[in-house]
């Protein structure tokens, strides 16, 4: 399986496009810190999807697809700590937040089907 095919990994690399147009507005002292956790967080995501698929055995996978999904939690958390700070509008949170549960969803069920083979 090629997991640059897979919609999962797509939409997690479009988010991850998201949170680095979203995070260019955030103040300055903050590069070290909310930013670059927040994009660290959402690389993680597509990152850890593909050296799922790269492993040799399904637990494995399972193993590390799981840890994509702890990392979209972390995203998550991000965003609603970027909204209390004032560093985004909360029509730019709902809108991202969408996508975070569009890569929810996905993740989950891909995880599913790991489970099933």
């Amino acid at each position: 399986m090629n997991y640059t095919e897979l919609d999962v990994w797509k939409y997690s690399r479009e988010l991850v496009k998201l949170v680095y147009i979203l995070t260019k507005s955030f103040p300055n002292e903050e590069l070290y810190a909310l930013t670059n956790e927040i994009r660290r967080s959402s690389i993680s995501v597509p990152s850890n999807i593909a050296e799922g698929i790269g492993r040799q055995s399904n637990k494995e996978t399972i193993h590390l697809l799981y840890i994509a999904k702890g990392s979209l939690q972390e995203v998550e958390t991000q965003l609603y700590l970027s909204f209390d700070l004032g560093y985004i509008s909360e029509i730019a949170l709902k809108n991202i937040l969408e996508k975070v549960i569009s890569n929810k969803k996905l993740l989950n069920g891909f995880i599913n089907y790991y489970k099933k083979l």
